[in-house]
């Protein structure tokens, strides 16, 4: 099979049937181009706050992210405020310091950026629907055990568990 990509035609798929191995066009499909999903996902760390990746992010994350990250990211997920903060396992009591002081510790930040991280790649794998990742998250899955993947942010190794479930569903991989 070949594809023909042409600046002058649409796309189209030929296949080669003939014997002496000359190309006979045989069929001719047009096809539209992968585009991908304009939700949430494009936009997703500008409207958290955070830098996705790279030096900033590092520092951030060390010097502590500031306290309007968090409803922000509340917002984006459509996690209410006090659900998320028992997900990234951070007490009403520290919350309320947080937000007086403006700025996380260094761990929580962290925790905070996984569960966006977490969100993320689900809004990724659900092509940006964010009603059916928020969903997905929070409802217990076989391949986690019967546990629910929005609980499973507040350590890197839960954390990479639901990353690696995730990719094996990008791909097609049972579970």
């Amino acid at each position: 099979m070949f594809v023909i990509l042409t600046k002058e035609s649409s796309p189209c798929i030929s296949i080669d049937r003939s014997q002496n191995h000359q190309m006979e066009k045989t069929m001719d499909i047009p096809f539209t181009q992968y585009q991908p999903p304009k939700a949430l996902a494009s936009g997703f760390w500008q409207q958290v706050g955070l830098p996705a990746r790279g030096r900033k992010l590092h520092e951030l994350l060390h010097a502590g992210v500031e306290y309007r990250v968090y409803p922000q990211l509340a917002k984006v997920s459509g996690i209410e405020q006090k659900a998320l903060a028992r997900y990234v396992d951070i007490p009403s009591a520290t919350l309320s310091r947080r937000a007086k002081s403006g700025r996380f510790k260094m761990a929580e930040s962290d925790r905070l950026y996984r569960f966006a991280e977490l969100f993320k790649a689900t809004l990724d794998l659900f092509e940006g629907d964010a009603e059916g990742a928020r969903a997905w998250l929070l409802k217990p899955n076989a391949g986690l055990g019967g546990r629910r993947p929005v609980e499973m942010s507040a350590t890197s190794a839960e954390y990479q568990t639901v990353l690696n479930l995730i990719g094996r569903l990008e791909h097609g991989v049972s579970v």
